[in-house]
């Protein structure tokens, strides 16, 4: 028997709106406490629980990126002459995504979601390195590369996979005593969300789902390690969609040309403009200036929220829906969806949540960055006690 397994299940979407008022996980990890997220989607808030470092640190921040020279969609651009009914149709896109991220030897996530066909080729995707993997960030490490330089067994899950397979893969690594560290991933809770929306009564039995699968870990656990660490968190919460705002019909009724005179990536709570003279900037900046369910974020503010782009590789301009209304037809859906994340960290339903059963979590543990701290924390405890001397790991 070994003697202490760190255990880290990472819960997508798992707000602390969504379990404040919920059992989940009280008589297995009692310990609550809310913590901030950050500025932007999962493409952001995934690296910087995995590298403890804001966005501007790593640049991983929104997917797609206005970079015509480095953009390897050319090949994509003679789709646009398909028909709107077909290209527009999420089956289409999912599958043609998986073909792309195929050919290209994309590592990471990869989603062509809604970028119009007839501009692709001015745009690049960002995460084309797993996070999820060591050498996985745009730039430094990560919590993988940690283990790795350490010699210290882990187990992660893989994005390939389902919830399930991840889970009894995790289950047979414990048993089997091969790992001294676990980062379990799980994003069925956001998919879900994003459906239904934060009042549904399906959330309730999907956290006793997570429940119950842990439950599973920790039985499994507690015959071959002494001491199991529990640490079961998320990354942001979901906020429902009350209102939609069309900003891509705001700008098409401007005298400008896009592609010519800016271009513009419409995610589904904020959009990200780069301008090519002073004149489309004055316009854009008035327009938007007069949307009142969004504003304009200063970069007073993009500093304070670390996603101040020096280069402005991630957009000149950034424009940020209020909480709860939903840009649609964006550049990630052609329809409106239920439940949304990525609004300003401060909106209440952005906030993240960590359960656990240890009772010394640190003061300075407060934004989701800070997850890191705890697992090198914890990580060199396991080291310590069980005597690591190999690398044994589980992709």
């Amino acid at each position: 028997m070994k003697s202490i397994l760190p255990l880290f299940v990472f819960i997508d979407a798992c707000g602390w709106e969504i379990i404040k008022r919920d059992p989940f996980m009280n008589d297995r990890a009692p310990n609550r406490k809310r913590l901030t997220s950050v500025f932007g989607y999962s493409s952001a808030c995934v690296p910087s629980i995995l590298s403890g470092r804001w966005p501007v640190e790593h640049r991983n921040w929104n997917y797609f990126v206005y970079d015509p020279k480095n953009s390897p969609f050319s090949f994509l651009r003679p789709f646009q002459w398909l028909p709107s009914f077909v290209t527009k149709r999420r089956i289409f896109r999912r599958l043609l995504s998986r073909v792309v991220k195929t050919h290209l030897n994309f590592r990471g996530y990869f989603d062509l979601y809604n970028i119009p066909f007839k501009h692709i080729s001015l745009f690049t995707f960002t995460e084309q390195k797993s996070p999820l993997k060591p050498g996985g960030m745009n730039r430094g490490p990560n919590v993988f590369d940690f283990l790795e330089e350490r010699h210290i067994p882990y187990h992660v899950s893989d994005p390939a996979r389902d919830e399930s397979a991840n889970l009894a893969e995790l289950v047979s690594d414990v048993r089997a005593e091969r790992i001294d560290f676990a980062f379990q991933y799980w994003p069925g809770l956001d998919g879900l969300l994003h459906s239904v929306g934060n009042r549904s009564p399906a959330i309730a039995p999907k956290l006793r789902q997570y429940e119950k699968w842990i439950d599973e870990i920790l039985t499994a656990a507690a015959e071959h390690y002494s001491e199991i660490r529990l640490y079961v968190f998320s990354d942001h919460g979901m906020a429902n969609c009350d209102e939609l705002l069309d900003l891509r019909a705001r700008m098409k009724a401007l005298p400008l040309r896009f592609g010519v005179d800016y271009v513009a990536i419409y995610d589904s709570t904020m959009a990200r403009f780069w301008f090519f003279n002073d004149r489309a900037r004055q316009l854009v900046t008035q327009s938007l200036s007069g949307v009142i369910s969004g504003r304009i974020i200063d970069d007073a503010e993009l500093a304070s929220l670390g996603a101040l782009f020096e280069d402005r590789y991630f957009g000149e301009l950034i424009f940020l829906a209020e909480e709860g209304v939903l840009i649609v037809p964006s550049d990630m859906g052609a329809n409106p969806i239920e439940g949304m994340h990525g609004y300003h960290p401060t909106d209440k339903h952005s906030y993240a949540s960590l359960c656990t059963n240890q009772t010394d979590i640190p003061e300075e543990i407060n934004a989701i960055p800070d997850m890191f701290r705890l697992m090198t924390r914890d990580a060199l405890l396991a080291q310590e006690r069980n005597g690591v001397s190999q690398v044994s790991v589980t992709p």
